[in-house]
């Protein structure tokens, strides 16, 4: 009975459908050995995905400590930023490019870099922020803390400072071995060490220098 309708078919019907079965097969394989064969591609897109959510977690939750009203992926100047602050005309975005556009188009823009923990927003800010409270803290000496979580003397240079927060961080990074919390000391301390630099006027290259 298949034949018999086959018969009746266009030849160019036919090898259309050859062609597009053949095409979806294709396709298929090419996917199936993409994924067996460049297995790493896929964890580096995974890992960028789960920071960009971590970094927009962070960054809601230093918003809202400085009660400052937000939007998210909001649209301006023909783009998606990832948070707007209306109040005070502000755009807060993870892409460079993004930024600098924005920038030369005479929109305020505030670049968050990869890693940079949400906190860090605050002296990014063209305005004026008070330091928000996230509980209260049993440190008595944050900045002490800081370098001892990076392994380091405070006396550290800003090259040791550096190879200590990048050996540090591959350690505590969740897809090495490591943990969310420990993944988060980490980022805190080095953002505590870039802060204590620049407002010191020590070292402005941590305090400039980005983390990616």
């Amino acid at each position: 009975m298949v034949v018999d309708v086959l018969s009746v078919l266009p030849v160019w019907l036919l090898v259309g459908i050859t062609l597009g079965f053949a095409a979806a097969i294709l396709v298929v394989a090419t996917f199936y050995l993409g994924d067996r064969l460049f297995p790493e591609a896929v964890a580096a897109n995974s890992v960028g995905e789960s920071g960009d959510s971590r970094r927009r977690v962070e960054i809601r939750e230093y918003l809202s400590a400085i009660d400052e009203r937000f939007l998210e992926d909001y649209s301006i100047a023909g783009s998606t930023v990832a948070f707007y602050l209306p109040e005070r005309e502000v755009a807060i975005t993870f892409d460079a490019h993004l930024h600098f556009r924005l920038e030369n188009a005479g929109t305020r823009s505030v670049l968050c870099e990869h890693e940079m923990p949400g906190r860090g927003l605050g002296r990014r800010l063209p305005f004026e922020v008070s330091d928000p409270t996230f509980g209260a803290s049993s440190v008595e000496d944050p900045i002490a803390a800081a370098f001892e979580e990076l392994g380091l003397p405070r006396s550290a240079d800003d090259e040791a400072v550096e190879h200590a927060y990048r050996d540090r961080i591959k350690e505590a990074h969740p897809d090495h071995g490591g943990d969310e919390e420990s993944f988060r000391r980490v980022r805190e301390a080095y953002a505590t060490v870039r802060d204590h630099r620049g407002s010191d006027g020590d070292s402005p290259t941590v305090r400039d220098r980005g983390t990616a």
